[in-house]
């Protein structure tokens, strides 16, 4: 039993803290001893795509499409697709008003993936480039992606994901922007080790030729295309300079909705990409893959109430490490429980938002399992209610 503990402890730490300790390590000595970073031709630019799949997004889309045209990228070379399949609130009626951008509408609403399928049938760039319809890009967002493609082992290249919020804070936006702070180191270092696993849906470009046609059910299509291409021998870049900026989710019971949907993506992606698990095949990829999603989305949620368990029974044995341990596990959960009821009355405790947002993301995994499990997760879905700025 005290084995049994004392690894579990070890694999949570590994996956929340650890990988990115030996990520800074791995990449300081690749700095050190490796080879000289790729030289960019900040003159390249090739014909870009920019595809945005929009779904009852009437609010937002003229906001949207104004911050699309004024992109610092060559007119000529830049076109501007909207699809937005199944919309019904007068989403692409709003669309044809503006001038420079292109519609693509079609009453069924199959889901995002489909949708994106049926976009690549208009793609004649080299370069396609994604973004949600609820996120403003940066001006220079365009220009930062594509330089990245003057070096041909890049197979497609990942924006930033940045959380807008106030200074009151809700602990969904704020556990959501600091995780999303944690993420983004992780994934500097990623690419710098060899590649990131798995892009910001919200910002993310590929090489036109090497994306596939994703299964139309496919929840996580910006995960699933970009290991697809990775697995195929090319790396994935990260461009901080190129960000998304998007609203927290309204509350936590929006975020949780999201985080549920991500997790069960996380499920059925695992288990159409078990190639990556042979790191026989790809050491690097599947040594990247395995750390930093595999045991976050699987086998780490899960040691966390057996640690629990284990702990108990070895804190009966009245041994005082085991019993404090146990004292600590009990305060950190209660701090989570106490932010939920807090949260629950507006009443925002900063110190509580880390416990609360862990324990919220853990449970996601759980319940996105038994949805991906019944099959109840669909493509399409509700977009989280977001908060206002």
């Amino acid at each position: 039993m005290e084995i049994a503990f004392w690894l579990l402890i070890a694999l949570v730490f590994y996956t929340y803290l650890g990988y990115g300790l030996l990520l800074f390590i791995l990449v300081r000595l690749k700095r050190l001893f490796g080879a000289r970073p790729f030289a960019f031709d900040l003159d390249y630019e090739p014909e870009v795509t920019l595809v945005i799949p929009s779904y009852n997004e009437r609010d937002i889309i003229a906001q949207k499409a104004r911050n699309s045209l004024e992109l610092d990228y060559p007119r000529d070379k830049l076109r501007i697709i909207f699809i937005t399949d199944g919309s019904t609130d007068g989403t692409p009626d709003a669309l044809r008003e503006i001038e420079g951008i292109e519609v693509l509408h079609e009453n069924r609403r199959a889901g995002k993936s489909a949708a994106e399928n049926r976009a690549m049938t208009f793609v004649k760039s080299p370069i396609v480039v994604f973004c949600d319809a609820n996120t403003m890009l940066n001006r220079e967002s365009i220009r930062e992606l594509v330089k990245h493609y003057s070096n041909p082992r890049v197979g497609g290249v990942s924006g930033e994901k940045r959380v807008m919020s106030k200074e009151a804070d809700s602990a969904s936006a704020a556990g959501e922007g600091m995780y999303w702070k944690y993420e983004s180191t992780l994934k500097k270092w990623d690419y710098e080790l060899y590649t990131i696993v798995g892009a910001a849906g919200e910002l993310v470009s590929f090489r036109s030729a090497l994306m596939t046609d994703l299964e139309e059910d496919t929840i996580l299509d910006d995960f699933m295309q970009s290991l697809r291409i990775c697995s195929k021998g090319y790396r994935f870049a990260y461009e901080p300079k190129a960000y998304a900026m998007e609203t927290a989710s309204q509350d936590v019971k929006e975020e949780l909705k999201r985080k549920v949907r991500i997790a069960a993506g996380g499920w059925q992606s695992m288990s159409r990409l078990t190639a990556l698990l042979n790191p026989f095949r790809h050491f690097t990829l599947s040594f990247q893959y395995i750390s930093h999603r595999v045991l976050r989305w699987s086998v780490s949620a899960f040691a966390l109430p057996i640690i629990f368990i284990l702990n108990v029974v070895l804190a009966l044995q009245e041994n005082i490490l085991y019993q404090s341990l146990l004292v600590l596990q009990i305060l950190f959960y209660s701090m989570g429980m106490l932010g939920w009821s807090l949260e629950n009355r507006k009443i925002r405790v900063k110190v509580l938002f880390i416990p609360y947002y862990f324990i919220i993301m853990n449970y996601a995994v759980f319940a996105g399992f038994f949805r991906w499990l019944s099959k109840g997760q669909k493509s399409t879905w509700e977009r989280a209610k977001r908060a206002e700025v």
